[in-house]
């Protein structure tokens, strides 16, 4: 039998013993579903050439200040993302775990920094789901006004891919008619609203409290951006919970506390359906 195979056996155990399971997903999530991923500025300005042609990288392009000094090229940006994330279909990967929750004594719940919705497009009641980063589907005032959250259903962007910017009038807050922007921690951002996040995060505590064994399935989540990390740590910290890492990267699983899996998201997720 293969190191590999050995891995994946041992996962598959872990997911039968669980009583809950926590999905822990970063962007490697959403490769199988031919979603971009914006690690280094080369896969960015491949997606976005006007941006590249203007010197811009992901992180400027993804900050608070652009819906300030440009909104017609941030809306660009992000309304671009928006229509991108509502006509992308979930891989199968989605329903797998689904399936694996479902028999579980406790179900399953979400936490994930991606801002894509496809969770909850994929079947997930929303309120198992946490977007420690917010979501591109909500939207809210760039003063803010208020601490309001609104859908954003009712804006449908239309971009002008050569300029990456905004075809029509800009989305704006229906109490003070400033520009709205999409309720996503960006970078340096102040006037991010987490009065939704914050609700989902105390609801998957409540959840949290009833599960004996938790295991959490942990989905590309890199060290770059460590939240999703943090994340897992802090469950088999304070809860005792089990880690399937599955990375292409960084497997690796420190204390024996888990099994790490170098394989991209849908081929981890499969292999392991196999055993079980």
């Amino acid at each position: 039998m293969h190191h590999k195979d050995i891995l994946i056996e041992q996962a598959a155990r872990l997911v039968r013993d669980a009583d809950a399971i926590i999905v822990a997903a970063g962007a490697g999530m959403g490769g199988d579903s031919g979603l971009p991923d914006f690690r280094g500025n080369s896969g960015f300005w491949q997606a976005y050439p006007a941006l590249a042609a203007a010197g811009m990288d992901f992180q400027a392009a993804a900050s608070a200040d652009s819906f300030v000094h440009d909104p017609v090229r941030a809306w660009g940006f992000y309304g671009h993302r928006l229509a991108l994330y509502r006509r992308t279909v979930p891989h199968a990967g989605f329903a797998l775990l689904r399936k694996w929750a479902s028999a579980k004594a406790h179900g399953g719940s979400v936490f994930t920094s991606n801002v894509d919705g496809q969770f909850q497009r994929a079947g997930v009641d929303r309120d198992h789901v946490h977007e420690c980063h917010g979501s591109i589907h909500h939207l809210q005032c760039t003063t803010p006004c208020s601490d309001e959250v609104w859908s954003a259903g009712g804006f449908s962007p239309v971009v002008d891919e050569q300029t990456c910017a905004l075809v029509g009038a800009l989305p704006v807050c229906p109490r003070c008619g400033a520009v709205a922007r999409p309720n996503i921690l960006m970078f340096a951002d102040w006037t991010w609203v987490d009065a939704v996040s914050e609700a989902q995060r105390a609801r998957q505590q409540r959840w949290l409290e009833h599960a004996r064994n938790p295991l959490v399935i942990e989905i590309g989540a890199g060290t770059a951006v460590p939240t999703v990390r943090h994340f897992s740590e802090r469950m088999w910290r304070r809860h005792g919970a089990s880690l399937v890492r599955i990375n292409m990267r960084e497997a690796g699983v420190e204390g024996g506390h888990g099994v790490g899996l170098a394989l991209a998201a849908l081929d981890a997720l499969r292999a392991i359906d196999r055993v079980l």
